[in-house]
């Protein structure tokens, strides 16, 4: 939003977003609603119903959303974003025309009363509040004055109209949605009805699945019968081998020897003397820091730390040093490095807890604070007499009474060093041991202060070398890669499996990628190798290889998906057990349809047991998991009847109905008749926006662009 952004600037005035739904933000004139035409169709990044959405226009609504977003998002999911908001804004943008659906000036002023637009100061009277007609005499003054402002506001003001439109839009449809007094009651009844049963199940897996035959043709007619639950996008198949760009065995040794050259002394040529002298190693250096910066790919210093802070995999050594020992070489990680422990401090670093009691006047003490210097100390004292009766946890006291930011987590400042905190503090938390609780004055009032733990602390000097590839295995990497690209790209395409696993590289799948996915399995972002397997001349058994960071991957497209119904192979792993369920169903019921619950109770393979209390709302049976199936039924049935074979989510039963308890009669039902009428209203208008939608002609040309 151009506009704010500006403003915010100007007053340091946090400015309330309307909204996601409100990105690409036009009360012109001051208030009109021209619309911006149309461009070249072939440079748009989508058609809603024959109307084309420009790049242009996108890319400036993309770029709103990436100032508003920073780095929340990736590129692709704020393009995705956008584009659904466009897409959606164009939509009723389209049905408002035809409602003839206008936004007069008075309802618009209505809606930015109402909105963050309302805060701007330049919008507002003398005590702070949204004025009409300084918002209009604002603007007016823009025009003349100010053209580049204004036309900022210009931006903001078409989309204000847009959302007031979809505000009156949506209230609309909300209010043709209504509920009767007997829908509430029927609503009441479903949820406070409530059934005990005993029962015999015949569980599903009773079954084996090889004994259940479940055809090609089935699937394929299960699927025509459910075209709109297997619908297939459009979609690829890949496979890649990555040539992983990672240091080799010699590589590694390599840096061993070289870091291992360091902790000796050693005799180098130097130019000022014309003769070898002697260079100390790490071993005989007294000055760490010096050698450090000389020898060593990542910086360090001398710093006292806790052993928590030094490398896990050699902190134990490390701290079981004595001073100006070395420890090394050690791997971490992608590093070696050689440490020395150049001193320690025992109980150099200690924990504590406080309770800051401010009075006015005292340093950073907030505005609020009233109480004098004696009553803050009075106050201070009781609360030391409380902590060290040991009645109350002290993290309990600090959040009851301090007035210190770490309050809210109990007083816990944590480990510090020697000289971090103000005298008076540092000395009382350096020199009690632990556990000991006094009262210490300083500049930000009184504090109640409590020792917590104390740890030794080691300055250690450590040198560290990174291990990279080499120039050398980065050249036989790149020979590997063409080698295998050019193998596979002469081959037949069925190939590419057996010449990498001849190569010894691995080959990883990817299936059913799609038109804007970007995060590849193995790769990370990789949009690239996506807008490659989705272009139009790209065929089957294509190879490539693409540079990434990292290595290289070479690639082949394995399979095609077109847009619509998936195949009975595509749909076999969700259709397969949905039939396999039905025809175990159909098997139980032709063998024990005639028995009785009293015959079903005796077979090894049924299941018996009771349910109490299942209402709609409730129908996990214990041990089994959820039959709202099962338990609808028993809630039609009364008392002491038997049911019939009843197909469940997990096999077939036959229940005996033990006890049914009807929701008793209230004398009003309109609590749970308004409630149903929100829920429908809000579903209602969310429902009329996807309505919309799936009848809208929309072509999606988001990957040409990104």
């Amino acid at each position: 939003m151009a506009i704010l952004n500006t403003i915010r600037k100007r007053t340091s005035v946090l400015i309330i977003v309307i909204g996601l739904a409100l990105f690409s933000f036009v009360i012109s004139g001051i208030f009109s609603s021209n619309a911006f035409q149309g461009g070249d169709f072939s440079n748009n990044v989508a058609e809603v119903n024959d109307t084309p959405l420009s790049i242009e226009d996108f890319r400036q609504s993309l770029e709103i959303a990436s100032n508003a977003y920073g780095q929340s998002f990736s590129n692709s999911q704020l393009v995705n974003i956008v584009f659904d908001q466009e897409v959606r804004k164009e939509i009723l943008k389209q049905e408002h025309e035809k409602l003839g659906l206008n936004i007069e000036g008075d309802q618009i002023v209505d809606f930015i009363r109402t909105s963050g637009y309302a805060n701007i100061p330049a919008f507002q009277n003398d005590e702070g509040f949204f004025d009409e007609y300084v918002f209009k005499a604002t603007v007016a003054s823009w025009k003349a004055t100010n053209p580049a402002q204004y036309d900022a506001w210009l931006i903001d003001e078409a989309n204000i109209i847009n959302a007031a439109k979809e505000q009156m839009y949506f209230n609309f449809v909300k209010a043709g949605v209504s509920t009767s007094l007997q829908e509430g009651a029927r609503t009441f009844k479903f949820q406070n009805d409530k059934v005990s049963f005993d029962y015999v199940q015949l569980p599903y897996s009773s079954i084996a699945d090889s004994l259940v035959s479940v055809s090609k043709e089935e699937i394929a007619a299960y699927v025509a019968e459910n075209s709109k639950q297997f619908k297939q996008e459009e979609a690829r198949d890949l496979r890649y081998v990555f040539f992983q760009e990672k240091p080799s065995k010699a590589d590694e040794d390599a840096v061993l020897t070289r870091i291992t050259s360091l902790l000796e002394d050693r005799e180098e040529y130097s130019e000022e003397t014309k003769g070898s002298v002697t260079v100390q190693g790490f071993k005989n250096t007294t000055n760490e820091a010096d050698f450090i910066q000389r020898f060593s790919d990542v910086a360090g210093n001398l710093e006292y730390r806790t052993a928590e802070t030094l490398p896990a995999v050699a902190a134990a050594q490390i701290t079981g040093l004595s001073k100006g020992a070395v420890y090394g070489p050690y791997k971490d990680g992608n590093t070696y490095k050689i440490s020395k422990l150049v001193d320690s401090k025992k109980n150099g670093s200690v924990r504590s807890s406080h309770i800051l009691v401010a009075y006015k006047g005292a340093e950073r003490a907030a505005s609020t604070i009233e109480r004098s210097k004696e009553e803050a100390r009075t106050r201070a004292q009781e609360y030391l007499r409380r902590a060290r009766s040991g009645n109350e946890a002290f993290a309990d006291l600090a959040r009851e009474g301090s007035d210190g930011p770490t309050g809210t987590q109990g007083g816990d400042l944590g480990f510090v060093n020697e000289g971090v905190m103000v005298d008076a503090f540092n000395d009382f938390i350096f020199d009690n041991p632990v556990g000991r609780i006094g009262l210490v004055e300083t500049e930000f009032g009184y504090h109640v202060v409590k020792v917590e733990a104390k740890r030794d602390v080691y300055s250690v000097a450590t040198v560290t070398l990174r291990i990279e590839p080499s120039e050398t295995t980065t050249n036989t990497l790149f020979t590997d890669a063409t080698t295998f690209e050019m193998k596979v790209s002469d081959a037949e395409p069925n190939a590419f499996s057996t010449i990498a696993n001849e190569g010894g590289y691995t080959v990883r799948p990817i299936s059913q990628l799609k038109v804007l996915d970007e995060n590849l399995p193995g790769l990370g972002t990789q949009r690239n190798i996506v807008r490659w397997a989705f272009d139009s001349d790209r065929k089957v058994g294509d190879v490539s290889r693409f540079d990434i960071a990292g290595g290289y991957v070479i690639a082949q497209m394995t399979k095609r998906y077109e847009e619509g119904v998936q195949t009975p192979e595509q749909a076999s792993a969700r259709v397969l057990p949905i039939l396999r369920k039905q025809k175990k169903a159909a098997m139980l019921k032709d063998q024990y349809g005639s028995s009785n619950f009293e015959s079903l109770n005796g077979q090894g393979t049924a299941n018996a047991g009771s349910a109490l209390a299942m209402t709609t709302r409730s129908s996990v049976i214990s041990g089994i998991g959820s039959e709202p199936y099962v338990v609808g039924k028993a809630l039609a049935l009364e008392a002491g009847q038997t049911s019939s074979l009843i197909e469940g989510e997990y096999g077939v039963y036959v229940l005996k109905i033990t006890e049914k308890n009807e929701a008793m009669e209230l004398a009003t039902y309109a609590p749970f008749t308004e409630t149903i009428a929100a829920q429908r209203a809000n579903q209602a208008a969310a429902n009329a926006f996807y309505a919309l939608k799936e009848k809208a002609e929309i072509k999606d040309n988001r990957a040409i662009f990104y």
